[in-house]
């Protein structure tokens, strides 16, 4: 028995497309930007407030990319 597997593609035009590039890069400046203030909230702590949270300062940065960037 044979069977027949169609399947069609969304061709989308250039506004689509546009559209998709300018979402694109709203979304990635809008990571930037949690990354940004949330690297500048845990550089203004104090080691004792960074100790509280279970931060240690060397980790600041991983800490900010995660928040932003998920893993």
């Amino acid at each position: 028995m044979a069977y027949v597997n169609t399947s069609r593609t969304a061709s989308f035009g250039l506004v689509d497309r546009a559209v998709l590039v300018l979402k694109s890069a709203r979304e990635a400046l809008e990571r930037r930007r949690v990354y940004r203030q949330t690297l500048t909230e845990l550089r203004s702590l104090s080691n004792r407030d960074l100790a509280d949270l279970g931060i240690h300062r060397s980790m600041i940065t991983r800490v900010a990319l995660e928040a932003a960037y998920g893993k």
